[in-house]
């Protein structure tokens, strides 16, 4: 068998964990191959010493049959591997030709910089692997999938044969990620070879070859994804049986918690995105948002949650007006938030996890006592989080920013559930998390559903809203359009209605 990359006993460590403990795993030309595992399994860190972002204390790695020794990214770009980071490395006040070339630019006889010909180079790439990128336009000014693109051009453009994708969809619309298979097939079929981070069991179903499972840092074995299915995937990554469908009582909805009226909220460029929307969610209920990203879901939350400012129209919580109040005052009239970029408004990454652990509260007793920050309450507060949420982290005081995406997002569900508010807005949030992470935090908000507060749920996944909501409300153009029960609906009903067209009495949809 030829192998394009072989690890073989790799050993890693940090101060007081092993991340990886003698894992092999062996990359078949032209070839997906999956790497699963659970949130901190050690994914994420495998492939950063494939690509020379970390050294391994013992093993090897062998490149097309040859042994190498991978000390730095260059050494790994040269050697043909390129890796599309899960938080993109990007600078967005650059365009896409700048940032792609940045650190290898080429240049003219003159030896200045050439970046008509790099732009033509890049150009002829986008068309080839049909990635369909502008070489002219800004980061800044595109969505997140086509940055995507943009990491995927930067590998291709340095020659890259193998190419590492860290958690691809996680932040990616269902349409998105459609399209990325597609990429990733055209890439094979060109004959690359790629290695696919993810624990997303549907989606190694649909594109991968072959699967490599981790547990706890240690390798479980390979398997055929053509002879496994997602049932068994699971059972390998955490290590027991995972249940798929959420168990729950009837909701017993009671007093209207979170009341908006005719609302109207623009976006950066002054245009409303959230137009006339009207909606109400009670005490002891999930309602679940359903629809395509860009028809005013943020935007929404953003206002609720005092991230930007109401045009018009009203938003009430408990009878009481919040719209445009500070999110500070929000959050002290009972209202929690997972947000959906857990990196901007989630967490401070150069804080420790404990003190992110805090952020709502710090300035409250028993945290700050006469204005002086109590670290003792505060970390022993952070334990308790981090024991109940399972975030793998080395310790309390670890900064933010070394936590794998999952176990970022597993610390700010925890401190947002914990305070238990009566109106919890939660937006992605299973967003980079594992199956057996996904039922524990399903469990928690229907938890908090049956002890009376009210949930706000939004999400891009539709399974998870007809599992977890009790009622489920379609935006499409700014507006709520439909409310429908999610025993009552499917998936392809729910993207009909996303897409705008009209469910008739009798329960067919038109246009």
């Amino acid at each position: 068998m030829e192998y394009a990359i072989e690890m073989l006993n790799i050993r890693k460590e940090f101060p007081g964990i092993v991340a990886n403990d003698n894992i092999t795993i062996q990359l078949q030309k032209g070839e997906i191959h999956a790497l699963l595992g659970e949130n901190g399994a050690g994914k994420s860190t495998l492939m950063n010493v494939l690509f020379g972002l970390y050294q391994p204390e013992k093993g090897e790695i062998r490149v097309n049959g040859k042994e190498v020794h991978i000390t730095n990214p260059n050494i790994a770009n040269d050697l043909g591997i390129g890796m599309v980071h899960q938080h993109f490395m990007l600078v967005e006040p650059f365009t896409v030709t700048q940032n792609i070339v940045l650190g290898s630019e080429p240049t003219n006889k003159l030896g200045k910089i050439d970046l008509a010909k790099a732009r033509n180079e890049i150009q002829a790439l986008s068309d080839r692997y049909g990635l369909q990128v502008n070489p002219d336009a800004k980061i800044s000014e595109i969505s997140v999938g086509m940055q995507q693109r943009v990491e995927i051009l930067k590998t291709l453009y340095r020659g890259a044969e193998v190419l590492i994708f860290d958690e691809p969809t996680a932040v990616l619309t269902p349409q998105e990620i459609k399209e990325l298979i597609e990429i990733m097939r055209s890439l094979i079929k060109e004959g690359k070879s790629i290695i696919l981070i993810t624990h997303k069991l549907k989606e190694i179903m649909e594109v991968c070859d072959r699967c490599t499972v981790i547990r706890k840092g240690k390798g479980i074995g390979t398997v055929n994804v053509s002879e496994t299915n997602t049932t068994d995937l699971a059972s390998l990554m955490v290590g027991r049986e995972v249940s798929f469908k959420t168990e729950k009582i009837v909701a017993q909805p009671t007093d209207t918690v979170l009341q908006i009226k005719d609302l109207y909220v623009r976006d950066a460029r002054k245009v409303d995105l959230v137009k006339g929307l009207d909606l109400e969610v009670r005490a002891g209920e999930i309602v679940g948002i359903a629809g395509v990203d860009g028809n005013g879901q943020s935007e929404l939350v953003e206002a609720i949650t005092g991230l930007s400012k109401a045009r018009a129209g009203s938003i009430k919580v408990n009878n009481k007006e919040i719209s445009n109040l500070s999110p500070r005052k929000i959050t002290e009239s009972g209202v929690g938030h997972i947000p959906q970029d857990r990196h901007k408004y989630g967490l401070v990454l150069d804080y420790t996890i404990g003190e992110n652990i805090v952020l709502q509260t710090y300035y409250q007793k028993p945290y700050s006592k006469a204005k002086v920050l109590s670290y003792k309450e505060i970390f022993d507060k952070a334990n308790k989080i981090i024991e109940e949420y399972d975030v793998r982290t080395p310790s309390v005081y670890t900064k933010a920013r070394a936590l794998s995406g999952g176990n970022q997002q597993k610390a700010i569900i925890g401190r947002e559930v914990d305070r238990s508010p009566n109106l919890l807005i939660a937006t992605q949030p299973t967003r980079g998390l594992d199956v057996g992470a996904i039922e524990f935090i399903h469990q928690k908000l229907i938890e908090e559903r049956d002890k009376g507060r009210a949930i706000l749920l939004v999400s891009f996944e539709l399974d998870e809203i007809i599992n977890v909501s009790d009622r489920i409300a379609v935006m499409f153009d700014g507006k709520v359009v439909a409310n429908v029960k999610p025993e009552e609906t499917n998936e392809q009903e729910l993207g009909l209605l996303m897409a705008g067209s009209q469910v008739n009495k009798a329960g067919e949809t038109s246009q």
